[in-house]
């Protein structure tokens, strides 16, 4: 009899920890969207303040300042940091507007095309030698933006700016030694005192909506917590996953989003967007093809 292959309960755990931290990313547009007349630029103010201020209560409670305290002992390597939290929050304030103005199939396309700008980043920027499979995806894509643009007149440039900024944030995040915890409090951090000084703007000019009601003043610092919760889900997610795995998983936030998108929004899907997408997907699926044989021939010859 063929022994019955055991269960490795650590690589269960981190499966249930990324469908977690995915689930809880592909859901954000359904609690953006609670936020009734306030503006982009402020909820982003106050993701940035809240999720500073909850980083470090979880940081004290997790001791976990030593790698924090030896990041901000190196200022020389802080300013890698700062463009770290610069895309980012970019890339959260354009995200919030996507889910504003009521464009999250154009957010969800933006976060399937993110592995693809990783390979053309990598290929442009560190001079990796890309595989033919990841060649051909990228080319879909672009085929796929192309024919968006040509038979609609316009540029996804939410999809794109979102791809680009989240992919450049990965590039400069790979050269800073912090976890995914530490970095991401380090780089609210940073941002801390221009978040209180655009919060002072707000209130000077008498535009700010925290604190004029209960329920946005709430909404508004639960945002920092939403902001490090799926992140904490995620680490625990990558201490246990293969790379590949977690790259599979990955694709849950943006599908889950497309749903949304389309079943609670009503948001239109013509059949050049779908095209558009159709052809994304086909390039994903190679993508992740070449991957897994990439994966599966180191395996074999180590």
């Amino acid at each position: 009899m063929l022994p019955t292959p055991t269960r490795d309960p650590e690589a269960v755990k981190g499966v249930m920890f990324g469908l977690t931290a995915y689930t809880m990313w592909g859901c954000f547009p359904l609690f953006f969207a609670l936020f009734d007349g306030v503006p982009a630029f402020e909820i982003l103010i106050h993701r940035i303040l809240w999720a500073c201020i909850f980083l470090v209560g979880l940081i004290t409670l997790l001791r976990r300042w030593p790698p924090v305290v030896a990041a901000l002992g190196e200022p020389k390597r802080l300013g890698r940091v700062l463009a770290c939290a610069l895309l980012i929050a970019f890339n959260w304030g354009i995200y919030i507007y996507a889910v504003e103005s009521k464009q999250v199939l154009q957010a969800s396309l933006g976060y399937f095309l993110t592995p693809l700008v990783n390979v053309a980043l990598g290929m442009l920027v560190l001079r990796e030698v890309m595989a033919k499979l990841q060649l051909v995806a990228l080319g879909l894509a672009t085929i796929a933006i192309a024919t968006q643009f040509v038979m609609l007149g316009e540029l996804p440039w939410i999809s794109l700016v979102l791809a680009l900024s989240f992919g450049s944030y990965g590039l400069f995040r790979k050269q800073v030694p912090l976890d995914g915890l530490s970095g991401l409090f380090v780089e609210t951090l940073l941002l801390f005192p221009l978040g209180l000084i655009a919060l002072g703007w707000l209130s000077w000019n008498g535009s700010s909506h925290f604190l004029q009601d209960t329920s946005t003043t709430g909404l508004l610092i639960a945002s920092g917590a939403l902001t490090a919760l799926p992140l904490m889900a995620f680490a625990g997610a990558a201490r246990r996953l293969r790379l590949a795995t977690l790259g599979f998983l990955m694709y849950i936030n943006p599908s889950i989003q497309f749903l949304i998108a389309l079943s609670v929004f009503g948001e239109p899907l013509g059949l050049i967007q779908l095209a558009t997408f159709v052809l994304i997907w086909i390039g994903l699926a190679l993508y992740s093809w070449s991957a897994w044989q990439s994966r599966t021939r180191y395996a074999v010859a180590s």
